[in-house]
């Protein structure tokens, strides 16, 4: 059966590369980039990543850019600054809303989904050394970093902690930055939100001792009552810090692209990023999800044409006609 599997998903990537090669390029951008969030962060290491695959295997120069996160993204990909971008469910429903403070009042309805990519999970994260051990263990008015301005985790985490009853000063900067700033002692508390494992959380942990603090079942159910979350695990075998999985709320995050790109463009992208998974969990472990079934995942963006194509030609997805951009 592996060798079945083996050879059906080589066939597949065959006629992928196949297809890319023959399509009609006339109105293929000659170049591209991907926007991202700050160093330090999981879409960082993952857009990069998606980025140069794409780049080599189409021929088409491309590249990731810092950007403050899913808000930013879903402006400069709808305005076409970036063909490009990685977001959460709820800064798009929220741009689509024309709630995203970018551009208050203006609707970001030229930023397509093309293909699914993880959950985010709210974590919080301190210093074994601070004695904070559960949420409700923060003290009043401690220092709290929420990533950068814009970004997923600054947009919910703020509102869920005080839901749970957290007060606290707000502060912001990239991953990286904030995790240094923890050590240093500048900062009490970090909460992120980024696909696991976090690269900011890895190397805080392999340079001192670290707690990451489980929401209570409790809490979660508050949560996933208030904000647009489901139910999450965060395995015990991402960080060597955790004994045991720990519970945690998430949000899906897909790729976008400007839905003016050319279906054809679109279409070959998809096909690199969804015909072989184990490329895309090569560039980070988060990928695991990036599969063609978790395309229903998406009930907020409206499709690209290109990426709708594919799944519809390639997998058993079911994209219905008004998901779809232009119908």
């Amino acid at each position: 059966m592996k060798t079945q599997i083996t050879i059906a998903t080589a066939c597949l990537m065959v006629a992928g590369m196949a297809g890319a090669q023959d399509a009609d390029r006339s109105d293929w951008p000659t170049s591209f980039t991907v926007g991202t969030a700050s160093q330090g962060g999981t879409y960082f290491a993952y857009g990069s990543g998606w980025a140069n695959l794409v780049a080599d295997e189409l021929g088409v120069s491309g590249g990731a850019e810092v950007t403050g996160g899913p808000m930013q993204n879903m402006a400069l990909v709808h305005t076409g600054d970036l063909a490009f971008g990685l977001t959460t469910m709820g800064p798009a429903r929220e741009s689509l809303d024309g709630e995203n403070p970018i551009a208050p009042g203006l609707a970001m309805d030229n930023a397509c989904a093309i293909f699914p990519m993880y959950q985010t999970p709210f974590s919080v994260t301190t210093l074994s050394s601070s004695g904070i051990d559960s949420i409700e263990g923060i003290p009043e008015g401690s220092r709290i970093g929420f990533g950068p301005a814009g970004s997923t985790s600054d947009t919910y985490f703020p509102r869920m902690l005080e839901e749970l009853g957290v007060s606290y000063e707000r502060r912001n900067g990239g991953w990286s930055d904030l995790g240094g700033q923890l050590q240093d002692g500048l900062l009490d508390v970090i909460a992120f939100a980024a696909g696991i494992p976090i690269p900011a959380v890895s190397q805080l942990e392999v340079q001192t001792d670290v707690n990451i603090i489980p929401f209570t079942e409790e809490q979660q159910q508050t949560l996933m009552d208030t904000f647009p979350v489901s139910q999450f695990e965060i395995p015990a075998s991402t960080y060597s810090t955790l004994s045991e999985p720990a519970r945690s709320v998430a949000m899906w995050n897909f790729a976008i692209a400007n839905c003016d790109l050319p279906d054809s463009f679109v279409n070959a992208v998809v096909d690199v990023v969804m015909s072989d998974n184990e490329r895309m969990v090569n560039i980070h472990r988060a990928a695991q999800t990036t599969v063609p079934e978790n395309a229903d995942k998406n009930t907020v963006l409206p499709w690209h044409p290109g990426a709708a194509a594919w799944f519809r030609e390639n997998t058993d997805v079911e994209i219905p006609d008004d998901m779809i951009h232009g119908n």
